[in-house]
């Protein structure tokens, strides 16, 4: 697929480089630790004892942490490896 000077894969190459990225920045998210509420912080209802047994430092309810994780948070569209090919869309 790649033409020109680029080396054969060099396409699956920087695919498999990008998506390496982002698993490690996915696992570099910081994730609770220590000893877990028994009330949520942002509302203070009662966080089930499942959850805080299956989350180690759980500080927010179900429905809190949801609507914290589905908040619109946008990343930069750039692609930093620099293709040419992704710059012209």
């Amino acid at each position: 697929m790649a033409g020109g000077w680029a080396k054969d894969g060099a396409v699956e190459e920087q695919i498999e480089a990008s998506i390496r990225d982002e698993l490690a920045r996915l696992k570099a998210r910081r994730t609770p630790q220590g000893e877990s509420l028994t009330h949520c912080a942002d509302c203070d209802e009662p966080i089930p004892e499942a959850r805080r047994q299956a989350l180690p430092g759980v500080k927010l309810c179900i429905d809190c942490q949801t609507e914290r994780d589905s908040a619109y948070r946008p990343r930069g569209g750039i692609n930093r490896r620099g293709s040419k090919d992704s710059q012209l869309k």
